[in-house]
């Protein structure tokens, strides 16, 4: 027993101890920003972020409110995607403002929008990678497609998609909230960088597995699905056209997928360099920014007007919809 208290009260001063360097950290960070006039990144951040919200909820709509859609995998898949993509948009926004403009956020608020976000994202990358695996289950298996994923089967992978990305980051906020109890109530600057990078090593070590893992999981995943594919395909004289549709799609996919998943390899980076004392502040601050501000918003900002100018059925629908209520405005006007 008072080796169990002993091992508690050791833990607690080493996360007391993180949490004094995370305040010190949270207020360098804020002054660098200022000294390189970074806010001026929240004209891009704003303006691909409002560009994303008001393609994302048309596209959703599109998808939600057709029944026909609503039965295909794929367009379940896009929409999960879609929604996940704004629930991390409107976090990072806010997180990006409250850093740039000096509004110190609550601890408490501040580990759970960072962990939401996280979920967001995470939720985003895996929805992302199932879309590749639906691809693939398609062409492989035409016949038995629908019976291998119905839209029932498809709704409780979703969850369980969600609920896959919100186990380890929620519950990490759980454990760093029951033992800081002495940390600081409001944080300078709210960032998962600085949050995960004054953590205890055992914690860090859990951190880099779950991310490794999914990444690992993910990209093994893809590569395969993608070569089973062009092996499949290469006989049916798919690839034979330079410009066929089923290369266009597949080398767009493939631009997106990278953009999705640049970003995570360069937190990776940042988490590296974030534990090494020669590398400049200036340097992490500016490598954190241009990823938050740029890479994680460019695939997102993409997404929704690739996929509804790409499938004919959400293009079809959407000019419907629009055709249908110009057809209204004309009659009421008469």
């Amino acid at each position: 027993m008072n080796t169990t208290q002993h091992l508690t009260t050791q833990f607690q001063m080493v996360l007391s101890e993180n949490m004094a360097a995370m305040a010190n950290s949270s207020h360098q960070w804020y002054d660098s920003l200022q000294r390189w006039h970074l806010e001026l990144f929240l004209i891009p951040a704003s303006l691909l972020t409002l560009a994303t919200l008001l393609a994302n909820p048309i596209v959703l709509a599109c998808i939600l409110f057709s029944r026909s859609l609503r039965q295909e995998t794929r367009y379940l898949l896009l929409a999960n995607t879609l929604a996940a993509d704004m629930l991390f948009l409107s976090l990072n926004l806010v997180t990006v403002v409250c850093n740039t403009l000096g509004v110190a956020m609550l601890r408490v608020l501040c580990e759970l929008v960072s962990a939401v976000t996280a979920v967001a994202y995470c939720c985003a990358v895996l929805t992302v990678t199932l879309k590749v695996v639906d691809t693939y289950v398609a062409v492989r298996w035409p016949l038995h497609y629908h019976d291998l994923l119905p839209p029932a089967r498809t709704r409780k992978i979703l969850v369980g998609v969600w609920l896959l990305a919100a186990m380890y980051p929620l519950s990490l906020v759980i454990v760093m909230e029951v033992m800081e109890d002495n940390a600081p109530q409001r944080s300078e600057v709210c960032l998962i960088l600085i949050s995960i990078g004054k953590m205890d090593r055992e914690m860090m070590v859990g951190v880099h597995i779950y991310f490794t893992m999914g990444a690992v999981v993910c990209t093994l995943l893809i590569l395969y699905c993608y070569g089973r594919l062009y092996w499949v395909t290469k006989t049916q004289g798919i690839w034979q056209s330079r410009y066929s549709r089923a290369r266009v799609t597949l080398l767009a996919h493939g631009v997106l997928l990278l953009l999705y998943f640049s970003p995570g390899l360069v937190f990776t980076v940042e988490l590296v360099l974030y534990q090494r004392q020669e590398v400049s502040q200036d340097t992490r601050v500016w490598i954190n920014t241009v990823n938050m501000c740029m890479l994680m918003l460019l695939p997102r900002a993409c997404a929704p007007y690739l996929y509804g100018l790409w499938y004919r059925d959400i293009s079809d629908t959407l000019l419907a919809v629009l055709h249908r209520r110009r057809r209204l405005s004309q009659v009421t006007v008469a």
